[in-house]
Protein backbone atom coordinates (compact mmCIF):
# COMPACT_ATOMS: atom_id res chain seq x y z
CA UNK A 1 0.00 0.00 0.00
CA UNK A 2 2.96 2.29 0.94
CA UNK A 3 4.68 1.78 -2.47
CA UNK A 4 1.15 2.51 -4.35
CA UNK A 5 0.48 5.74 -2.11
CA UNK A 6 4.17 7.35 -2.69
CA UNK A 7 3.75 6.49 -6.91
CA UNK A 8 0.52 8.54 -6.66
CA UNK A 9 1.90 10.94 -4.53
CA UNK A 10 4.89 11.18 -7.22
CA UNK A 11 2.41 11.32 -10.19
CA UNK A 12 0.56 14.24 -8.48
CA UNK A 13 2.97 16.91 -8.57
CA UNK A 14 3.98 17.25 -5.26
CA UNK A 15 7.99 17.79 -4.82
CA UNK A 16 10.14 16.86 -1.93
CA UNK A 17 12.18 20.86 -2.61
CA UNK A 18 10.46 23.71 -4.32
CA UNK A 19 12.61 24.01 -6.79
CA UNK A 20 12.61 26.95 -8.09
CA UNK A 21 10.83 28.96 -5.66
CA UNK A 22 12.88 32.20 -5.48
CA UNK A 23 12.62 34.08 -2.90
CA UNK A 24 9.73 32.29 -0.99
CA UNK A 25 11.56 29.49 -0.55
CA UNK A 26 13.11 30.09 3.50
CA UNK A 27 9.29 30.06 4.18
CA UNK A 28 8.34 27.22 2.45
CA UNK A 29 11.10 24.93 4.02
CA UNK A 30 10.12 26.33 7.51
CA UNK A 31 9.04 23.29 9.25
CA UNK A 32 8.06 25.22 12.55
CA UNK A 33 4.98 26.88 12.93
CA UNK A 34 3.76 29.46 9.88
CA UNK A 35 1.01 30.65 12.45
CA UNK A 36 3.87 31.95 14.90
CA UNK A 37 6.25 32.91 12.27
CA UNK A 38 3.57 35.67 10.76
CA UNK A 39 3.11 36.66 14.56
CA UNK A 40 6.39 37.35 14.47
CA UNK A 41 6.26 39.14 11.41
CA UNK A 42 3.38 40.92 11.08
CA UNK A 43 1.74 43.36 14.60
CA UNK A 44 -1.46 42.67 13.19
CA UNK A 45 -2.09 39.15 12.55
CA UNK A 46 -5.31 37.49 12.01
CA UNK A 47 -7.17 34.80 10.68
CA UNK A 48 -10.48 34.55 8.92
CA UNK A 49 -12.38 31.58 7.99
CA UNK A 50 -13.71 31.32 3.97
CA UNK A 51 -15.30 28.38 4.37
CA UNK A 52 -16.11 25.30 7.10
CA UNK A 53 -17.81 22.34 5.28
CA UNK A 54 -18.35 18.72 5.64
CA UNK A 55 -17.26 17.85 2.39
CA UNK A 56 -15.32 15.25 -0.29
CA UNK A 57 -11.85 15.84 -0.28
CA UNK A 58 -9.41 16.36 -3.42
CA UNK A 59 -8.56 12.88 -4.87
CA UNK A 60 -5.07 13.36 -3.67
CA UNK A 61 -5.46 14.20 -0.49
CA UNK A 62 -8.33 11.05 0.39
CA UNK A 63 -5.20 9.06 -0.94
CA UNK A 64 -2.72 10.35 1.56
CA UNK A 65 -4.90 10.59 4.41
CA UNK A 66 -6.27 6.40 3.48
CA UNK A 67 -9.72 7.90 3.46
CA UNK A 68 -12.04 6.31 1.07
CA UNK A 69 -12.81 8.88 -1.87
CA UNK A 70 -16.56 8.79 -1.24
CA UNK A 71 -15.72 9.73 2.82
CA UNK A 72 -16.53 13.81 3.60
CA UNK A 73 -14.51 15.18 6.00
CA UNK A 74 -14.19 18.53 7.40
CA UNK A 75 -12.87 20.90 5.10
CA UNK A 76 -11.46 24.11 6.67
CA UNK A 77 -9.99 27.15 4.60
CA UNK A 78 -8.91 30.24 5.84
CA UNK A 79 -6.88 33.30 5.02
CA UNK A 80 -3.54 34.55 7.35
CA UNK A 81 -3.79 38.26 7.59
CA UNK A 82 -0.48 40.25 8.30
CA UNK A 83 -1.39 43.72 8.62
CA UNK A 84 -4.56 43.35 7.17
CA UNK A 85 -3.61 42.01 4.11
CA UNK A 86 -4.00 38.51 3.31
CA UNK A 87 -0.67 36.66 3.02
CA UNK A 88 -1.95 32.87 3.18
CA UNK A 89 -4.93 30.29 2.09
CA UNK A 90 -5.10 27.72 4.43
CA UNK A 91 -6.38 24.16 3.68
CA UNK A 92 -7.14 22.05 6.03
CA UNK A 93 -8.84 18.44 5.52
CA UNK A 94 -10.10 16.36 9.12
CA UNK A 95 -11.22 13.29 8.53
CA UNK A 96 -14.28 13.11 10.63
CA UNK A 97 -12.36 10.35 12.74
CA UNK A 98 -9.79 12.70 13.45
CA UNK A 99 -11.88 15.05 14.95
CA UNK A 100 -12.41 12.87 18.59
CA UNK A 101 -10.91 13.00 21.70
CA UNK A 102 -8.03 15.29 21.92
CA UNK A 103 -8.70 16.83 18.30
CA UNK A 104 -12.73 17.48 19.59
CA UNK A 105 -12.47 20.54 19.65
CA UNK A 106 -10.59 21.32 16.10
CA UNK A 107 -14.61 22.00 14.03
CA UNK A 108 -14.91 24.61 16.27
CA UNK A 109 -11.66 26.73 16.00
CA UNK A 110 -13.52 29.89 13.74
CA UNK A 111 -11.19 32.80 13.49
CA UNK A 112 -8.25 30.95 15.90
CA UNK A 113 -5.08 29.26 13.87
CA UNK A 114 -5.19 25.74 13.45
CA UNK A 115 -1.24 25.98 14.01
CA UNK A 116 -1.24 27.00 17.59
CA UNK A 117 -3.10 24.08 18.60
CA UNK A 118 -1.04 21.52 16.66
CA UNK A 119 2.47 22.94 17.25
CA UNK A 120 1.01 23.27 21.37
CA UNK A 121 1.04 19.68 21.67
CA UNK A 122 4.68 17.72 21.81
CA UNK A 123 3.10 14.45 20.80
CA UNK A 124 1.50 15.56 17.50
CA UNK A 125 3.83 14.25 14.46
CA UNK A 126 4.43 16.09 11.19
CA UNK A 127 5.52 14.57 7.89
CA UNK A 128 7.85 16.41 5.50
CA UNK A 129 7.20 19.06 4.32
CA UNK A 130 6.12 18.90 0.13
CA UNK A 131 5.57 21.28 -2.41
CA UNK A 132 3.73 22.27 -5.62
CA UNK A 133 4.13 25.31 -7.61
CA UNK A 134 -0.19 25.54 -8.14
CA UNK A 135 -1.49 26.79 -11.91
CA UNK A 136 -4.90 28.95 -11.95
CA UNK A 137 -6.45 25.58 -13.14
CA UNK A 138 -5.58 23.72 -9.67
CA UNK A 139 -8.76 23.82 -7.30
CA UNK A 140 -6.63 25.10 -4.77
CA UNK A 141 -5.33 28.24 -6.73
CA UNK A 142 -8.30 28.76 -7.80
CA UNK A 143 -9.94 28.77 -4.01
CA UNK A 144 -6.85 30.98 -2.67
CA UNK A 145 -7.02 33.37 -5.18
CA UNK A 146 -10.95 34.09 -5.37
CA UNK A 147 -10.54 36.87 -3.20
CA UNK A 148 -8.01 38.54 -5.32
CA UNK A 149 -8.49 41.06 -7.34
CA UNK A 150 -5.27 40.24 -9.32
CA UNK A 151 -4.84 36.84 -9.99
CA UNK A 152 -0.70 35.68 -9.99
CA UNK A 153 0.52 33.59 -12.77
CA UNK A 154 1.04 30.45 -10.04
CA UNK A 155 1.18 30.29 -6.30
CA UNK A 156 3.43 27.76 -4.30
CA UNK A 157 1.98 25.70 -1.89
CA UNK A 158 3.23 23.60 0.61
CA UNK A 159 1.46 20.71 3.05
CA UNK A 160 1.77 18.02 5.43
CA UNK A 161 -0.28 15.65 7.63
CA UNK A 162 -0.21 15.77 11.04
CA UNK A 163 -0.88 13.11 13.54
CA UNK A 164 -1.74 12.56 17.08
CA UNK A 165 -2.27 8.70 18.28
CA UNK A 166 -4.55 7.40 15.17
CA UNK A 167 -5.66 10.76 13.87
CA UNK A 168 -4.65 12.13 10.97
CA UNK A 169 -5.13 15.97 9.41
CA UNK A 170 -4.09 17.39 5.98
CA UNK A 171 -2.68 20.96 6.27
CA UNK A 172 -1.98 22.67 2.74
CA UNK A 173 -0.73 25.99 3.02
CA UNK A 174 -1.00 28.38 -0.30
CA UNK A 175 1.59 31.40 -0.08
CA UNK A 176 0.45 34.55 -1.73
CA UNK A 177 2.27 37.28 -3.32
CA UNK A 178 1.62 39.94 -0.56
CA UNK A 179 3.31 37.86 1.69
CA UNK A 180 6.88 39.46 0.09
CA UNK A 181 5.84 42.78 0.10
Amino acid sequence: MKILINNYYQKSGWLNKPMHSGNLRHWLIDNSSLTARLQQRYPKFSVKPVAVNYTKAIYDEAVLLHLPVYKTALIREVLLFGNNQPVVFAHSVLPIASLRGPWNGLGRLENKPLGATLFANPKVKRTPLSYKKLSPNHALYKRATAHLIIKPANLWARRSIFSLNCARILVTEVFLEQLLE
